[in-house]
């Protein structure tokens, strides 16, 4: 499968499941970058599960990202395939007849690129959520060519879910720019959610950039990101690794 998408700097945010902050990480990443003097581009490529608006189908993701960059492209390009029903792509297709047209990605993405220092393009679901028969997450990921963040759970079980999600990106010769656990409970002392990135570091034989704490101020529904957040992705030298 051939795609003609442009170069450009940036990252490419999955994570080990759905539901786990990749949201919140790619729009507080992208607001560091902003404010670190770069024209910064965000893209959910697709979303499901979005609002019905009398203007069409809304995702809240991509509304939270566009806020945290204070963006000048619109939803419909920042977000330019979505479904209503939550599911994945791959089965919204079919439920609700609606072709997912893969050159509506590659001209937004192209778009933004060209108007931009560098981008954040947030995934959906995990590395392996099929987007047609013949596409998944994955796929998309090594057509874009960026280095990607995983974010992962604090909980147990999140060892091994990273683990693979891991072996998935290298398998595609895409190069890892680390792990962030994203929601870890300072209050908990659970031994699995405290010996788990350790593990995940020394195993996946990777870095973790960050863990950050559950934020409570963090509301994507609102347009909310929390200084928690913010700050511990702060310390992170996302210039660099974008290069």
């Amino acid at each position: 499968m051939e795609f003609e998408f442009a170069k450009h700097k940036g990252l490419f945010i999955t994570g080990t499941d759905t539901g786990i902050g990749k949201t919140v990480i790619a729009g507080a990443i992208a607001k560091i970058l902003s404010q670190n003097g770069k024209i910064t581009g965000v893209f959910k490529p697709i979303a499901t599960g979005c609002r019905l608006d009398r203007e069409g189908l809304v995702s809240e993701d991509a509304e939270f990202l566009a806020h945290c960059t204070d963006s000048q492209f619109g939803l419909d390009v920042i977000n330019p395939i979505n479904f209503l029903i939550p599911a994945a792509p791959f089965a919204c297709e079919q439920e609700e007849n609606k072709k997912i047209e893969l050159e509506k990605i590659i001209t937004a993405y192209n778009y933004i690129c060209s108007n931009t220092d560098c981008i954040i393009v947030e995934g959906i679901g995990g590395i392996r959520v099929p987007i047609t028969d013949q596409l998944d997450v994955l796929t998309l990921a090594k057509a874009l060519d960026l280095p990607v963040v995983i974010v992962a759970r604090p909980n147990l079980g999140t060892i091994n879910h990273t683990l693979l999600t891991i072996d998935a990106v290298r398998s595609a010769n895409l190069p890892l720019a680390g792990v962030i656990i994203n929601g870890y409970d300072e209050s908990q002392t659970d031994f699995a959610q405290q010996s788990g990135p350790a593990v995940i570091a020394q195993t996946g034989r990777t870095q973790i950039l960050a863990i950050v704490p559950f934020d409570h101020e963090t509301n994507i529904e609102k347009g909310i990101l929390g200084n928690i957040v913010l700050d511990t992705l702060t310390e992170i030298d996302w210039l660099r690794i974008i290069e």
